[in-house]
């Protein structure tokens, strides 16, 4: 068996064709739905991109123990799990975090890989004096203030400096390294390919030919990386920041159509299996948004794609999925496609036996992030529960690798410290239980950033209401899902502090009936 999963950062479902787009062209990614078994009820767990990629390498939720961080001594990591079994394992990425503190313990646990640099702010070339009002002009202010506070911005505007043509950009670079790898090793066996993209996470960097099919009447400076803020933006700021974004996905759509187009030339589809999806989407003024990490869990965040196809399936080409899944179950999906058992510790499972009929058995998937409203779907209705107060002291961070996004723990979090004994998934190991203090440098609370209460605790009905805009309660539907969210919280052995946080596994909070029809 061999395989290959290509992973975008941040692709909207809504902006596929194949689940139901009309906004972007995407006609590669549609031709491998048609190929493939597209998933229809796919989540997230754990946000956003390291945490999501946690829960991709162990195959269970993480976002109820920690922040952002890196893998942990304790962790199961698919990469690893395949090259103990023989599987040669290669990880081509362009996405940043993986060199920094808080994910520096993901890309080793691949045999080889290759970093393409530049995307975004990655520290990859060095200008000691830039030229600042020459990038002030070309640059819109509101998104590259090119100050020092801002200079993560200031990176990229560097960095784009030395990217001249498309074949210069990262997505074309991940996307050649991944034809060198095939082209050295399509005829070789068992290997497995990560081939990971940080497009179309913004920047909405695109090349020109793309940004050209999506041109509007914006004669403003570079318009492409929303804050994560409410939107204040004109109606003609917002059309040219949602163009950048479709203009670089139709740019990922035409270089996965390369790849499709390498497995038509080289007959893989015979003997390799090909997985495409994301960590999570992003919004784009929908709910009056930009971004993600602050606000509810959208389904243009929560709600993303995941299409398969696996050589002894291709009767199944074409066909749609409804059994609810998330991205925890692709690390027991990727060991089963070589028949390597899964760890004790796993608590997603593979989705290989839905390529072949819907047997959905998960009836309600919780997704989130650490402070932050617990998530629940069981794909009709999404839940979104608060607690009293988001930022009441008692969260804890349970952890042996204590390390933020890009900075480690701070003296004043680490003088916090107490010894906790392990859980069942530390595989005997205690850890460290630090105080989640206010003031750390964690996702998303700092920077005197807060998480967007919205309208607190509440009930979306998908079926009726896909955009979400009326919120509504139901005492019933609620209990069921108070109900799998303290199983969900059981099975990943969560923190005792977290059932009290969120009113859940005891005793019921008051729950109140606001019908749908008055929510109108």
């Amino acid at each position: 068996m061999k395989a290959v999963f290509v992973l975008f950062d941040s692709l909207c479902r809504n902006a596929l064709g194949c689940y139901g787009s009309r906004w972007v062209k995407t006609p590669n990614f549609d031709r491998f739905a048609a190929r493939g078994v597209a998933f229809d009820s796919h989540f997230v767990g754990s946000l956003p991109c390291m945490p999501a990629r946690r829960d991709l390498h162990t195959g269970r939720l993480n976002f109820m123990h920690r922040s952002w961080g890196p893998l942990e001594p304790f962790d199961n990591s698919f990469a690893a799990s395949m090259w103990d079994h023989g599987i040669h394992t290669h990880l081509v990425s362009d996405h940043l975090h993986y060199f920094e503190d808080g994910g520096a313990t993901y890309h080793g646990r691949f045999r080889t890989w290759d970093f393409i640099r530049g995307n975004e702010y990655d520290p990859w070339k060095a200008l000691v004096q830039p030229p600042v009002e020459r990038l002030r002009a070309k640059y819109a202010g509101k998104h590259y203030p090119m100050d020092l506070r801002n200079w993560k911005r200031m990176q990229h505007a560097i960095n784009s400096e030395f990217m001249v043509d498309e074949k210069d950009l990262p997505l074309a670079r991940c996307f050649a390294s991944g034809f060198e790898f095939l082209d050295h090793n399509r005829s070789a066996d068992p290997w497995f390919l990560m081939l990971e993209c940080f497009d179309p996470h913004e920047p909405f960097q695109a090349p020109a030919r793309f940004k050209e099919q999506y041109r509007t009447s914006w004669t403003g400076g570079v318009l492409d990386w929303p804050m994560y803020e409410k939107v204040t933006d004109s109606a003609e700021e917002i059309a040219e920041i949602r163009a950048n974004y479709a203009a670089l996905v139709a740019a990922c759509d035409h270089y996965f159509g390369e790849l499709l187009d390498y497995f038509d030339r080289h007959d893989l589809w015979r003997d390799t299996a090909l997985i495409l999806s994301t960590d999570h989407g992003f919004l784009l003024a929908e709910h009056d948004w930009w971004g993600k990490n602050l606000q509810p869990y959208y389904t243009e965040i929560s709600h993303i794609p995941l299409i398969v196809h696996h050589p002894d399936f291709t009767g199944r080409a074409g066909a749609r999925r409804t059994s609810l899944t998330q991205t925890m179950d692709l690390m027991p999906t990727f060991l089963d496609l070589f028949g390597i058992p899964q760890p004790a510790e796993v608590r997603g499972r593979s989705v290989l036996p839905l390529i072949d009929a819907d047997r959905g058995k998960r009836d309600i998937g919780i997704f989130g992030m650490f402070g932050g409203p617990i998530g629940a779907t069981d794909a009709r209705y999404t839940y979104y529960l608060y607690p009293e107060d988001l930022y009441a002291p008692g969260l804890h961070e349970y952890t042996l690798m204590p390390m933020h996004l890009n900075t480690l723990f701070s003296v004043a979090e680490m003088k916090t410290t107490t010894i906790a004994p392990p859980f069942d998934f530390t595989k005997g190991m205690p850890v460290m239980r630090i105080d989640a203090l206010k003031d750390a440098r964690r996702i998303p609370i700092h920077d005197d950033r807060k998480f967007d209460p919205g309208v607190g605790t509440t009930l979306y009905d998908l079926a009726t209401d896909p955009k979400q805009e009326k919120p509504f309660r139901d005492a019933a539907i609620e209990r069921r899902f108070h109900d799998g969210i303290a199983r969900e919280l059981r099975a990943h052995d969560a923190p005792v502090e977290i059932y009290g946080r969120y009113g859940v596994g005891t005793t019921y909070p008051q729950l109140t009936t606001t019908t749908k029809e008055e929510a109108l």
